[in-house]
């Protein structure tokens, strides 16, 4: 049976949608101590951000003022570098298809 030139118009779009969303790495952010839970703790980050970027985001979901104390960290361990890319990251530390960040308003570990 011929496909139409409008199904296969649509067959791209469908492929560049799910090749979009299939780049994109997912974050799932973990409240640490005394730290505000988020209403949504997972998001669909593009993997050529890097940590300030995601801190940046993160201050905004939280509604933090600039002068608010944020940490950021890693596997429960380390704070990563604010240049460092979420790909990388990913990379080292992703497990079940996603990365795991915990935050506090205090230091926690490391």
């Amino acid at each position: 049976m011929a496909s139409t030139k409008q199904e296969d118009a649509a067959k791209p779009e469908e492929a560049a949608a799910a090749k979009s969303k299939d780049s994109k790495i997912t974050i799932m952010f973990k409240a640490t101590g005394d730290a505000p839970i988020l209403k949504q703790r997972k998001f669909l980050i593009d993997p050529t951000k890097d940590v300030a970027w995601l801190l940046k985001f993160l201050r905004r979901q939280l509604k933090l003022q600039a002068s608010d104390a944020l940490f950021l960290y890693v596997s429960q361990s380390f704070v990563p570098a604010p240049d460092q890319v979420i790909r990388n990251l990913y990379d080292c530390f992703g497990s079940d298809r996603k990365l795991i960040f915990n935050y506090s308003l205090n230091p926690a570990w490391g």
